[in-house]
């Protein structure tokens, strides 16, 4: 073969292997070691209240500390919708024109939430339910507590304690906001365990978008309604429990146990004064991630399974733990705990911290 022939030949064969790789990266999966859509994609978190101090707090900061480590060049598209549905649809529909590649929401109002996520899914970007279930719609995952589990251990909880106390009288259940479906699945929970525990259910209420002053004002009407009558009160979270707990207090009358849910740090604090009975501590952590891990594998191309299925969704429902004070130090509280003792034991709180063994 002459050197002039060799020169094309090489020409083509640098040409074969150019589109040999070009195509070898068009099978690669989308971000993978070559790159690809997960590497800069947009993940937009959409949380749905402030009257739960755990979003700003503690669920953004550790999805958006997730998604940094599965992807650096990502970018989280944080917003809460302060307790308005309208407003967080405004805010789905932002971060659509914004180019989200995927939206992890927790929804204000379930029901509502059905239209943001047909939205998003008829221009192809997946939705994950984080909390809150949203019933109406198939959700591409959802990431929760168990949420029915939930209540049935508060409320089972406070029934066992009634019980050793030989507690006469009978219940208050102070439920969540009507329209959040998460907490449907709660007070469902309470149910299973406060219908057949023996105590009358004096009377329950749904408290609308969770407000602890909502929740205060109808329990001061209950307070006046059953004078004496009241053993417990089982509030779906830590928000409605301190506004029970205040109610009893402006009355000027003994506050009986009251349940709550989220271990919050005020809920700590009064666990530990005796004011509050139980908690649940649902390390946020686990959930944050696991839907930080779902929502980079969509960003990749990917379908996560799930280990169950809720409302038709693939699922990853976590169980918590039931705190009161004998186990607070073991479970909430101090070193590797979910809060710090240095944030619980305040002055106004040392002398309580130390005789529950809170060091």
């Amino acid at each position: 073969m002459t050197p002039r022939s060799v020169r094309p030949l090489a020409a083509a064969l640098s040409a074969l292997a150019v589109v040999a790789s070009v195509a070898a990266c068009a099978t690669e999966a989308p971000g993978g070691p070559g790159g690809g859509p997960s590497q800069d994609a947009k993940i937009a978190f959409l949380m749905p209240d402030i009257a739960s101090t755990r979003y700003e707090l503690y669920d953004a900061p550790l999805f958006k500390a997730k998604v940094r480590d599965l992807c650096g060049g990502c970018e989280v598209l944080y917003q809460n919708a302060g307790g308005d549905a309208a407003k967080q649809q405004q805010q789905a529909d932002s971060v659509l024109a914004q180019g989200a590649d995927v939206i992890v929401l927790d929804p204000v109002d379930s029901a509502a939430a059905a239209s943001t996520v047909r939205t998003a899914q008829g221009r192809g970007v997946p939705v994950i339910a984080y909390d809150r279930p949203i019933p109406a719609v198939r959700a591409d995952y959802y990431v929760s507590f168990d949420n029915e589990k939930i209540g049935a251990m508060i409320g089972a909880s406070l029934v066992e304690h009634l019980k050793a106390a030989k507690a006469e009288g009978g219940l208050l259940q102070v439920n969540g906001s009507p329209t959040d479906a998460a907490a449907g699945l709660i007070k469902k929970g309470v149910h299973s365990a406060v219908d057949s525990s023996g105590f009358t259910l004096l009377a329950e209420y749904d408290t609308p978008a969770w407000e602890p002053g909502k929740a205060q004002s109808w329990v001061s009407g209950q307070i006046s309604k059953f004078p004496g009558k009241i053993a417990g009160v089982v509030a779906a979270n830590d928000g409605t429990g301190g506004g029970s707990i205040a109610a009893f207090k402006a009355a000027g009358v003994a506050v009986p146990p009251v349940t709550g849910n989220d271990a919050e740090l005020a809920a700590a604090q009064r666990i530990i004064t005796g004011d509050q009975y139980n908690t649940i501590s649902k390390p946020i952590r686990i959930v944050a991630e696991a839907a930080a891990t779902a929502a980079h594998a969509f960003a990749r191309g990917e379908k996560p399974r799930g280990r169950t299925t809720l409302f038709g969704a693939p699922a990853e429902l976590f169980t918590p733990t039931v705190v009161t004070r004998e186990n607070i130090a073991e479970v909430l509280v101090g070193d590797g705990k979910p809060l710090k003792t240095a944030e619980v034991c305040t002055a106004t709180y040392a002398a309580a911290c130390a005789e529950a063994g809170v060091t």
